[in-house]
């Protein structure tokens, strides 16, 4: 029998600890039009309210890491809420129009529905509502989807990775069953929170027999199930390419039974490929990070728990503008460093790691999904 070793490390112990980015000599009024060294726009914004979980799901925060003795971040380390609306309102300035909330486990976070009605107050510069939507495990959802929903939250997005029980708790390594997060569904969709999608992590040898009916189970209902390649984020959750079940070959097995057609993209970025049933009940999204890199086109910026700001989901370091709110800088000041950042950011690890297979094995220091989100 083959053993896994997982490192046991502090998901933050290898990030450095720099000084405050430094304010740039001419400060900027944000024109909420802004691109990055590769032209890619601000567009998406996700927030980490929370670096806690009630799972221990073993692409994120594998138990053999996250155990009892796992020091999680300190409440005086967090972001407020006032601190994460300030910084928020300055990422719309720049032309953040969606926000998603993440954590850990983000409906962990105490009173996060005051949080989403701070958020909802906020406009687009040209005056529209942001796109407002929460990732979360569904542990707690059917508990607080209307107090979501009254505080302004738009949609939801839920993981779950096999209808089996036993597949299920193998994944998540928690007891918790699956029908209490189907419910968490139901009562979410009832409450008007959508449309919902269902995000499923596929990882070879542990549940790549889900997928089929995983994809029966939702073919007629209201939700969009999304397969999603197992990733190298971090460094806890031992990652190897041999795990990963690449997206095409997801498409040929569900195709075997279920023929779909490719659908275009709703909007420029969007992660997902699109794919609808040819009997036209149904859609299924295909996210293939590993195979299939969309750098190229990726608007999103990440705000970690503690405020550290990362332009890619596989960063090294991040950018802390929580001292920057704490030492009493401006508005205009934190707006021009995020300016500043954006505009030098040039990352694109998926596409390297595509062209330079050879080097999937090298060692390489990440941030953990679960510090950032997903």
């Amino acid at each position: 029998m083959t053993r896994k070793v997982i490192p046991l490390i502090d998901s933050r112990s290898f990030l450095p600890l720099p000084l405050p980015p430094a304010l740039p000599s001419i400060l900027e009024t944000p024109t909420g039009l802004i691109a990055d060294e590769l032209g890619r726009p601000l567009h998406d914004l996700r927030i980490s309210v929370t670096d806690r979980c009630n799972f221990r799901c073993v692409y994120c925060m594998p138990r053999a890491v996250f155990d009892k003795d796992y020091a999680f971040l300190p409440h005086t380390a967090l972001l407020s809420f006032e601190e994460i609306t300030r910084l928020a309102s300055l990422f719309v300035a720049h032309g953040v129009h969606k926000i998603r909330l993440t954590g850990g486990e983000p409906l962990l976070r105490k009173h996060i529905e005051k949080l989403i009605g701070m958020l909802s107050a906020l406009k687009t510069p040209d005056g529209k509502p942001l796109d407002l939507t929460l990732t979360t495990n569904g542990s707690l959802l059917a508990k607080k989807a209307q107090a979501l929903k009254d505080a302004g939250l738009n949609r939801v997005t839920v993981s779950l990775d096999a209808l089996d029980e036993n597949i299920f708790q193998r994944m998540n390594d928690a007891d918790f069953p699956v029908a209490d997060v189907l419910h968490g569904l139901d009562v979410a969709h009832q409450v008007g929170l959508g449309p919902i999608k269902v995000n499923m992590v596929v990882k070879r040898g542990v549940n790549e027999q889900e997928i089929l009916p995983m994809a029966r189970y939702f073919k007629n209902t209201p939700y969009i199930l999304r397969f999603i390649e197992y990733m190298d984020v971090g460094a806890s959750n031992g990652w190897k390419m041999d795990e990963v079940v690449p997206s095409a070959e997801v498409a040929q097995i569900i195709q075997s039974e279920l023929p779909m057609q490719p659908l275009a993209a709703n909007y420029v970025g969007e992660t997902a490929q699109r794919w609808r049933y040819e009997d036209g009940i149904g859609e299924v999204g295909l996210i293939s990070s590993v195979t299939q890199a969309f750098c190229h086109d990726c608007s999103r910026a990440r705000l970690s728990t503690e405020g550290k700001l990362y332009t890619c989901l596989f960063a090294s370091a991040g950018h802390d503008l929580r001292a920057l709110l704490r030492n009493e800088c401006s508005d205009r000041e934190i707006s021009s460093v995020i300016g500043q950042l954006w505009r030098a950011r040039d990352d694109r690890y998926s596409e390297l790691r595509t062209q330079q297979t050879e080097r999937l094995a090298s060692p390489r220091k990440k941030v953990e999904m679960s510090y950032i989100g997903g």
